[in-house]
Formats: C-alpha cells, sequence, structure tokens
C-alpha cells in the first residue's frame, strides 16, 4: 500500500463510501487517484465490491493504530524572549488556552489517554498535569546542554504506535486520528529557508540545502519504524557530536527520511517560536504581558505593537539580552540573569554609568533601572567583538582600555576582590566547594593579600569585567571605534585587575598572558608590576570560580571555564611565588 491508497483506506474507515467525488472531496486526492487506489485495494483484498473494508482491512488499520504520544517539553525556549523567564512555552495562552492542555485534550478526543510528557526547564510547572490529565512526566535534567534528542532518547521505551508532539504547537484542527496506517512527519506548505526537508511527488521528505518545507515538528510511528527510531536514539545519545540534535536525526536515512510527509496548511498549525508569533496568533493573549515589554513602551513612548523584530542575543553568562526595533531604530533591552541580585550592585551599575555616559567609551544607554537592573541601550549595528587571538585587536582594544584608566574617573563605591571571594563563597549557603582542595587554596591567594597591598597602584574607577566579550569594534561616522559595555562590576580598584580579568577570560596560557601585558605597557612594564598582575589573575581566579559555583548551585554551569578559573588560582600563585624567590624576596 501506497501513501494515497493508506489515506483512502484510512478515510473509508471513518466515512461509509459513497460515491468517487464524495471520497476525492474527503481525501484531498483527485478522481485519477482515486479510482486507481480503489482497484487496487480491491485486488490486494482490503476493501470488497460494494468499497467496505474487509477483514484482512480491519486487523492492518488496529494493528497500526495510535497507543501513546510523547511530548518533548523540557527546553529553555530562549527565543521566546522577554517572557520565557515566566513560564515554558508549553504554557503559553492561545484564546485563553494553554498550549500543552490543548494538545493534551486533542490526544483525548481520539482516544489516546497514555501520555509522556518530557520535562526539564520549570519542571514543577508540569505537576498537576499528572493529577489533571492523567500524564507521566519523565525528567530531563541535561536540558540545558543536550536538545531534544537526549528528551526523545529517555522516553524511548515507550515508542510503538506513538505521536511526537512538540509542546510548542497549535494546533486549529485536531491534527492526530483514531487510526494510521502509516509512518509521516508533518510539515507546513508554507516555505521555509532554513528548513533542510521538501516534499517529492511520492510525498516522500528529502533532504535539501536550499530550504524547503517548514517543519512543524509533530509525527507519528508504527511499531516497526519505532524499533528504528529506538535504536538510533541509543546509539546517538552516546555520542557527542549528537549533542546538539534534534530527534529528527533518527529519521534521516541517506538523502530522504524514512517516513512519509503530512503536509498541513501553515495557518492550521503554527510552531510559536517568538513573541511576535504569539502576538500575532493572538493578540490578547495573557503572555503577552510582559514588564519587558511594557517597560519599553514607556521609556520609547510607543505602543506594544510598534515593538518588533524582537531576537534573542547570545546568552551571557550575568544577563539575558533581546534585539527589537522600534521605528527602524534598534534597541537591545537586558534583563538580569539568575540570582543577579544578589550579585550586582544596580544601584553602584547605575552611578557608574552617569560618570561614563558622555566619554564616548560605552554603549549608549537610554535607560537603567538601578533597583532590578533593567536596561535599554541603542544597538551598534554592525559591531563584533574583540579577537583575543588577533594581535591587531589586542592592541586597539588595550589602547582604549589604557585610555579608559587614563581618565582617572571617580565613584562612590569599590570592588574589594577579596571581600568578594568571601560573599561569593556566602551564596552558597552552607555548601561545601566541589573542589577538594579548595581550603588549602584559598589560604595560599589570600596569602597573596599583604603583598598586594604593598604594591604600588592607582585607584580609579576599573572595568572589573574588561574581557574580549565587552569590547565591541563599531563603525561611527565611517571610522573605526571601540566601545567598552557591560559595566556591572565596575567600582573603584587598581586597573591593572582589568590586564588580568582580560588574560583568565580568555584562558590564556603565560606566554599570551604576557604578551597582552607587553601590548599594554607597550613593552616597558616593570618586573613588580608584572608580579602584581600574576597575583591578579590568581585572585581573580578564585574569584570567579567562586562565582561559578554559586551559579551552578541555581542551575547554572560554565564547564570548562570553572575549571579554568580555578587552575589560575593554584598555578599563578605558584608562578608569583617562584617570581618572588627569584627576586630573592
Amino acid at each position: 500500500m501506497n501513501i494515497f491508497e493508506s489515506d483512502i483506506l484510512r478515510t473509508l474507515s471513518e466515512k461509509k463510501y459513497s460515491n468517487q467525488r464524495s471520497l476525492s472531496e474527503s481525501s484531498g486526492y483527485s478522481l485519477g487517484v482515486i479510482n486507481k487506489s480503489l482497484k487496487k485495494l480491491f485486488n490486494e483484498g482490503y476493501l470488497d465490491s460494494e468499497n467496505n473494508l474487509t477483514e484482512k482491512a480491519r486487523k492492518d488499520i488496529a494493528k497500526k493504530s495510535p497507543k501513546n504520544a510523547i511530548i518533548l517539553a523540557a527546553g529553555f525556549g530562549m527565543r521566546m524572549v522577554p517572557i520565557n523567564t515566566i513560564s515554558p512555552k508549553a504554557f503559553l495562552e492561545v484564546n485563553g488556552e494553554a498550549l500543552i492542555e490543548r494538545i493534551i485534550k486533542q490526544l483525548h478526543e481520539v482516544g489516546i489517554r497514555d501520555i509522556c510528557i518530557v520535562v526539564g526547564y520549570m519542571k514543577e510547572q508540569f505537576e498537576y498535569l499528572i493529577d489533571e490529565y492523567g500524564v507521566k512526566l519523565i525528567v530531563n535534567e541535561e536540558y540545558k546542554e543536550k536538545n531534544n534528542l537526549h528528551s526523545l532518547a529517555l522516553a524511548s521505551q515507550y515508542l510503538s504506535n506513538t505521536y511526537i508532539i512538540p509542546s510548542d504547537i497549535w494546533c486549529n484542527n485536531n491534527p492526530f486520528s483514531e487510526n494510521e496506517l502509516y509512518s509521516w512527519y508533518m510539515v507546513s506548505d508554507l516555505v521555509d529557508d532554513e528548513s533542510n526537508v521538501r516534499i517529492n511527488r511520492k510525498m516522500e521528505l528529502v533532504t535539501s540545502l536550499n530550504g524547503g518545507n517548514q517543519m512543524i515538528g509533530i509525527s507519528y510511528l508504527i511499531e516497526k519504524d519505532s524499533d528504528i527510531v529506538r535504536n538510533r536514539l541509543s546509539q546517538y545519545d552516546k555520542e557527542k557530536k549528537y549533542t546538539n540534535s534534534f530527534w529528527e536525526e533518527t529519521l534521516v536515512e541517506g538523502d530522504r527520511m524514512l517516513v512519509q510527509a503530512k503536509v498541513v496548511h501553515s495557518s492550521d498549525v503554527v510552531e510559536i517560536n517568538t513573541y511576535e508569533e504569539l502576538r500575532e496568533l493572538d493578540e490578547e493573549s495573557n503572555h503577552l504581558k510582559s514588564d519587558a515589554i511594557s517597560l519599553i513602551s514607556d521609556v520609547l513612548n510607543v505602543r506594544d505593537k510598534d515593538i518588533t523584530e524582537i531576537e534573542v542575543l547570545k546568552k551571557g553568562m550575568t544577563n539575558h539580552s533581546f534585539l527589537f526595533s522600534v521605528l527602524d531604530t534598534k534597541y537591545i533591552m537586558r534583563i538580569p540573569g539568575e540570582g543577579t541580585d544578589n550579585l550586582v550592585d544596580r544601584k553602584g551599575e547605575a552611578e557608574v554609568y552617569n560618570v561614563i555616559k558622555d566619554k564616548g567609551i560605552s554603549d549608549d544607554i537610554i535607560y537603567i533601572n538601578p533597583k532590578n537592573g533593567y536596561k535599554i541601550s541603542k544597538y551598534l549595528d554592525g559591531s563584533r567583538v574583540c579577537n583575543p587571538r588577533n594581535k591587531d585587536d589586542l592592541k586597539k582594544c588595550m589602547a582604549r582600555l589604557k585610555f579608559f584608566h587614563s581618565l582617572c574617573l571617580k565613584v562612590d563605591h569599590s570592588f574589594d576582590i577579596f571581600e568578594k571571594i568571601d560573599f561569593y563563597e556566602s551564596l552558597w549557603d552552607g555548601n561545601k566547594s566541589i573542589f577538594r582542595d579548595y581550603n588549602y587554596t584559598k589560604e595560599n591567594v589570600f596569602s597573596l593579600k599583604k603583598l598586594i597591598d604593598g604594591m604600588e597602584k592607582d585607584w580609579c574607577l576599573t572595568h572589573i569585567d574588561a574581557v574580549p566579550d565587552n569590547f565591541l569594534f563599531v563603525n561611527i561616522d565611517g571610522k573605526e571605534s571601540v566601545r567598552l559595555i557591560d559595566w556591572e562590576y565596575a567600582g573603584m580598584q587598581d586597573p591593572h585587575v582589568d590586564i588580568a580579568m582580560f588574560c583568565i577570560y580568555s584562558l590564556y596560557d603565560r606566554k599570551e598572558i604576557d604578551r597582552l601585558i607587553d601590548i599594554y605597557f607597550e613593552g616597558k612594564c616593570r618586573k613588580e608590576i608584572r608580579i602584581k598582575i600574576y597575583a591578579y589573575i590568581a585572585v581573580c581566579g578564585l574569584l570567579w570560580s567562586n562565582w561559578c559555583e554559586y551559579k551552578r548551585n541555581l542551575g547554572v554551569e560554565f564547564g570548562e571555564y570553572s575549571i579554568r578559573q580555578y587552575r589560575y588560582a593554584k598555578d599563578y600563585y605558584k608562578i608569583v611565588m617562584e617570581e618572588l624567590n627569584n627576586e630573592g624576596r
């Protein structure tokens, strides 16, 4: 049975045959396809002479009919800024109904009650569904590090005759059925430049490098294809190269998918990925009510609908930011990340921006709230960040940093590194460090305080977070300029701390560190100053290691960065001691 014959047989199982024209209207196929398929189904014993289903047809339909469903709902939904910190995408409301509840109800309508939901981000919000709808929850603890291939792998034992459904889908009509006769993957009739599949004449999904049909994500697998997908999930989930892969990778065989295409109209099934897509679908949705959108509207004196082209920027280590447009002008809004109210003095940050606003060294700030840290700035179009491996970039960035330091700006607060080390440690809520020799390392690092305090130093406004990603190369009136952004940690301190911070964020080795020092000082750095910067590298390494440990307790991991910071604390304490011994001190 091909796809056309299967669809016609399924239509006949749901609606008694009257005539070919009626069947054509119900199935969507031409009279020619109907006529040819009916003959084939009769010849193969699926229909009798009156086009009624035979016992053979009923058994085949029963064998392939849906048994259960798996809903994938673990992801963070980064593109849903600025509303993704409120709840998972599955709970976005369209016409007063949460997406995931609509999906569950549509499954119930066709008799599917065996439903698993793979959860991760804000997993607790899904708990009520167990009592309300009798679902099972499977927790994906690695939802931040892995894509939904891992989510489906966790639920692979439940694959049989199964619907696989993303949780961010709104379906106008019920896409599910009591009867299915083959495996399929749903795509839209909308052309999508980002899609990597298209439909051929046989209704197969073939791979495409130049866009194709928009991939919706809903799929149905019959048992034999479930076995294939289950085996591939088991294999792929163990391989690092599939860490960021979608589960659809398991459907690919050569230049096509192993399942057929199911095509829907773009207005009937909508995948909601962005704030604007939700607004377009239901401009009265409760989830459009966002503090961030209301703030933008008030600050720029525009209507909510004038805020367009909302796009998430790369997730920062401290904050979440998004790009948006108002009347052809682009802006960036920063929303403080998890736990930053404990990490950043927002009042002090506002003071810093007030001091630097007319110096031409920072981004163009439109608004900053000294209480919650919300910030709006103009987007520097065509900008790029510093490449810490490019010597020309380093020369320009260090020249700009040196100019900022030469201004000797003053604010009313300081950034005490040793005090902050203890403060970040206090935020662990009594938990011990993940590093077994932490106390020994901390004792060594703190022994450097007397050395640092006794060394010559200036005392002025210091950026503290002067890392490559915070140096922006921009073109202003046809001239290249370097701007420093993200002044959250800035305060009074020895400006040479900024050199140390740049080095440890770049994960420099000693040769690269010495090169940067030589660039900043134009080859005239005194030995004592170099040793002091080494000491700052040790101290700042422990500082950010403790910071990472705090964020880790909040569920935010930084991988190699965290380990490398701790190594800087240990290794550069030893280097300072060696240098002092060589100096006879």
